[in-house]
């Protein structure tokens, strides 16, 4: 049984916060720390276009089509267990992934990289909640928590692109093997074992598997669109087959007794319309910051230190319309403010699709980078609130957790997709005489384009489905009569949208 001080808390618990806040802030930044060393990883290890989006595909699949499922195992198995489990993965697949001698062996790092963080990140939010039992300490704490992990969101680039220039692309995966090492030595001494009994003492691996196969199947097969005919056996069968398997997870998840996701849970219209509009907005946003860091390393022939200071004002500008939709929305409204972002992120996306060759960074990039910035922070409280809209404390947990995996899973499918058509009409493009470099640039400028338009379609969805939202606050724990300690923490890894 751990120490308790006069408050009966853990006197152990900001140490421990230390720690697993470390954790947090390098998984994170593991996912925008690649992009910026993406040109180089390119040249190295010899990737095609497409295949190189597998570098970030690979990990965010695994991370957030697993992170329910690695809830549901830290609440029954031991939130400590599966943290350290979870973190011992994340470890090995750095170290595998900084000695990659192949795309094959970079890219199944990756995805065993992504299945630590399923594992760890849900866990380690858990293991937080225990530790904090007082609700004022816990604000805190997670206020702690969820800083931690935007600086992780805004330095990952720049980090990249000092660790990619002065030393080797290698080094922004062997960065984290101390840290690891750190956490696994620390968290035995500081985080006593929490579980949580459940009614049913069994997991949903068969949904958890069917869901994850499935969008691998489908972002496989839509990348494989880039080098063969959409309508070949080499594209339809990978799609067609992964969207049998999701139908079958639907199937799974409506008969399974303890499903990791109840279909009641979209019953709630304006919870389905904000998990499924975020899709929209972070295909765009994910496509986007991979596409524009091609083109500012191989097309402006920016070095990795220029490409990651360049994207500085960025993680200013989502920290801006973070705070400004935080104040405006009690005022005007969760729909207003949410609308506003995504047709603001619409125009961002516009004004960088006028780029060509011969721009420059402040005539060309950032112009475009700043308004998309500021719009989608904007978009951050709202997103939320809608998300958890009329939960019970019974599935507050639930609703952040889904979330989170549908803003994964739609960078994912849309940095798939955008991809694909951008190296598509490139090559139709070379192929009607077009410069190499210009013809590059009409493919970001088609999928910036179209990036942009789903961010309209996701605004008119927000603006003529959602539901009247309140933002009085509410605490659905408290309205529920559940303990903080009894709920499952865990299953949710509130994490915000990652670049």
């Amino acid at each position: 049984m751990s120490p308790t001080d006069l408050t009966g808390s853990d006197p152990r618990r900001w140490r421990a916060l230390a720690v697993l806040g470390l954790i947090q802030f390098i998984l994170v930044v593991d996912v925008s720390i690649v992009n910026v060393a993406l040109p180089r990883i390119q040249h190295d290890l010899h990737f095609s276009p497409a295949g190189l989006a597998w570098v970030v595909n690979g990990y965010v699949l695994m991370a957030g089509g697993l992170l329910l499922l690695g809830g549901r195992l830290a609440d029954m198995l031991g939130r400590k267990r599966l943290f350290l489990l979870g973190v011992g993965l994340f470890a090995v697949a750095s170290a595998t992934s900084g000695a990659a001698t192949s795309p094959g062996m970079l890219v199944s790092s990756r995805f065993v990289q992504g299945l630590g963080e399923a594992l760890a990140a849900p866990a380690a939010l858990g293991l937080l909640v225990i530790l904090f039992p007082d609700p004022r300490e816990r604000t805190k704490a997670l206020g702690i928590w969820g800083g931690l992990a935007g600086l992780g969101g805004t330095t990952g680039a720049v980090l990249s692109g000092v660790l990619t220039n002065f030393a080797s692309w290698r080094w922004i995966f062997f960065i984290n093997v101390p840290v690891a090492m750190f956490a696994l030595l620390m968290v035995p001494r500081l985080v006593s074992e929490s579980r949580m009994v459940r009614e049913h003492h069994r997991v949903d691996v068969a949904g958890a598997a069917t869901a994850t196969g499935g969008l691998v199947a489908v972002v496989y097969g839509l990348l494989a669109a880039a080098r063969h005919p959409w309508g070949s056996a080499q594209v339809l069968s990978p799609v067609l087959g992964g969207f049998g398997l999701l139908a079958v997870m639907v199937m799974i998840e409506a008969r399974s007794a303890a499903p990791l996701v109840p279909l009641r849970f979209f019953a709630n219209r304006t919870r389905a319309v904000a998990n499924f509009a975020s899709l929209f907005s972070t295909s765009a946003f994910f496509s986007w910051v991979f596409l524009m860091t091609l083109f500012q390393q191989q097309v402006l022939h920016y070095s990795p230190l220029q490409g990651g200071l360049g994207y500085l004002p960025l993680g200013f500008g989502i920290g801006a319309g973070m705070g400004i939709g935080t104040a405006l929305m009690p005022r005007l409204g969760v729909r207003p403010v949410w609308v506003t972002s995504y047709f603001g992120a619409a125009v961002g996306l516009l004004i960088n699709s006028q780029v060509h060759p011969g721009s420059g960074y402040f005539g060309g990039v950032l112009p475009g980078m700043v308004v998309l910035a500021v719009s989608f922070g904007l978009g951050f409280a709202p997103a939320m609130n809608a998300a958890l809209h009329r939960v019970t404390g019974q599935d507050s947990s639930l609703a952040s957790g889904v979330q989170g995996t549908m803003q994964q899973v739609g960078g994912a499918l849309g940095l798939a997709g955008l991809c694909t058509l951008a190296l598509r009409h490139a090559a139709t493009q070379l192929s009607h005489g077009v410069a190499p470099a210009l013809a590059v640039v009409h493919g970001y400028v088609l999928a910036f384009r179209i990036g942009a338009g789903m961010l309209v379609i996701g605004g008119v969805l927000v603006l003529v489905l959602l539901e009247r939202v309140s933002t009085e606050g509410r605490n659905p724990l408290a309205e529920s009569g559940i303990e903080p300690s009894v709920r499952r923490p865990s299953e949710a890894l509130a994490q915000p949208a990652r670049a």
